[in-house]
C-alpha cells in the first residue's frame, strides 16, 4: 500500500503574508485588544478569498486559538466583576454598617 502524501505545515504557510516572523503564529496574543485586532484581519484575509487552502486552514486554526483565548479572558473578567459585585454587597449591607457602628443607615 503506498505512503499517502505528507500534509504540509500548516503553521509555516499561515505566515506567507503576515509580518510576523512565522515561530510567532502560535504565540499567545499580549491582551483581548490585539487577539481581536487579529481575528479581524484574519477574517478579512479568509474573506477575501485570494488565501490558499493550506493559508485558510492555518487561519482558521490561528483563529479558534485567538477565540479560545478571548473566551478564556471575558470569563476571568466576568469572574472578577462577580467578585467585585459581591464585595460591594456585603460592604453596603444595612446590618453590617450597622454593626459597624453606622447608625444612620
Amino acid at each position: 500500500m503506498p505512503t499517502p502524501p505528507r500534509m504540509p505545515d500548516v503553521h509555516k504557510t499561515m505566515n506567507a503574508t503576515d509580518e510576523r516572523p512565522e515561530s510567532g503564529a502560535a504565540d499567545a496574543p499580549r491582551n483581548y485588544e490585539d487577539a481581536v485586532a487579529e481575528l479581524e484581519t484574519l477574517v478579512a484575509r479568509m474573506e477575501g478569498g485570494a488565501l490558499s487552502l493550506e493559508d485558510s486552514l492555518a487561519a482558521y486554526r490561528r483563529g479558534a486559538t485567538l477565540v479560545a483565548y478571548c473566551q478564556a479572558q471575558l470569563e476571568q473578567v466576568e469572574q472578577q466583576v462577580r467578585v467585585l459585585e459581591a464585595d460591594a454587597t456585603v460592604a453596603l449591607d444595612p446590618a453590617r454598617l450597622r454593626a459597624a457602628g453606622g447608625d444612620d443607615v
